[in-house]
């Protein structure tokens, strides 16, 4: 007898179903189930708007958690660095697989790098953080860029420099690699450039938190690093007040002496949109093994932040 199939729910776009059908197919490698997907579209899709108008948080999140908490879908996949960074008593963050490449790259016109585009050179982009971090790069290294604000799916924004109307877009290196175009990329951007928002690169499948048998199954795919460390940005980002559109970067990794890992370090940025004012520190602590050591990472560092002025670069604060 054919087992019933679990209802994955996911956004309609080109990348979110292609993550969501890796998603599907590990799913069904661990519980022998088949899995379907059940196609949402989220506020966050159809909106126009600049995310930092409609408000960023929970855009791409909230229809999906919706369809979770009506029994419509059995278990969500989203890109992570979407999450508010609140979650809800009523579900379980389930799992974080292995992160993909957090990096953002740059696509432009003539294989260009960033260091090689034109006095002027347009770059497109729909990130408050990026704008944030790209200008402030440009200001100390002597580049003279403008970033435009953009919106719309890799398509579109490639579009825009194929088209001749940007110079450049900056997109996220993972997005471009699940759905099989990270040859068109031009640049990667080191993380000393541009950090990454928090999460970035990460995948989080969600599902209701009484549902403790498909808990279990969907935490085969678990990464126990990979949590650890979103969970440390994501705990900075609360800890700052900061919405998922803020201009804030974050990004945690390991420190190894050879091959024994030593120490999770965690860095954050904030600034603003035009470059001219940043604050960027790091700290260093033991590898977490609890979500609470995470957690206390990312809240020691965003103190040092806030201490150093960090709440009057984001704009307005989320509550």
């Amino acid at each position: 007898m054919t087992q019933k199939a679990l209802r994955l729910g996911t956004r309609r776009s080109r990348l979110a179903l292609a993550q969501s059908g890796q998603v599907a197919d590990a799913v069904s490698q661990v519980t022998g189930r088949p899995v379907e997907l059940v196609e949402i579209t989220t506020y966050g899709d159809v909106s126009r708007e600049a995310l930092a108008q409609i408000g960023g948080t929970g855009v791409f999140v909230t229809a999906l958690r919706e369809a979770l908490l009506k029994g419509e879908v059995d278990f969500a996949v989203h890109s992570l660095k979407d999450l508010p960074t609140g979650q809800p008593d009523q579900l379980a963050l389930a799992a974080i697989p292995v992160r993909e490449d957090p990096r953002d790259v740059i696509v432009a016109r003539d294989a260009l790098k960033l260091t090689d585009l034109p006095r002027g050179a347009r770059i497109g982009t729909g990130s408050p953080r990026r704008m944030a971090q790209l200008n402030a790069y440009a200001r100390g290294h002597g580049l003279d860029i403008e970033t435009v604000p953009i919106r719309g799916n890799v398509d579109t924004r490639i579009g825009f420099v194929r088209d001749g109307e940007l110079d450049a877009v900056v997109l996220a290196a993972a997005g471009l690699q699940r759905i099989g175009r990270i040859d068109e990329v031009t640049d990667f951007l080191s993380v000393d450039t541009v950090l990454p928002a928090p999460g970035q690169g990460a995948l989080a499948i969600e599902c209701a938190a009484d549902h403790a048998g498909l808990i279990a199954a969907l935490g085969e795919l678990d990464d126990p690093f990979t949590r650890a460390a979103v969970t440390a940005e994501r705990s900075l980002l609360a800890a700052l007040e900061a919405g998922c559109s803020a201009p804030v970067g974050a990004l945690a990794d390991l420190l190894a002496d050879g091959q024994i890992v030593k120490e999770m370090r965690l860095r954050g940025v904030v600034g603003t949109t035009d470059g001219t004012r940043t604050v960027q520190l790091s700290t260093t602590g033991p590898v977490p093994e609890t979500d609470d050591q995470a957690m206390a990472l990312g809240r020691e560092l965003a103190t040092e932040m806030l201490a150093q002025g960090a709440a009057g670069l984001m704009g307005e604060r989320a509550h």
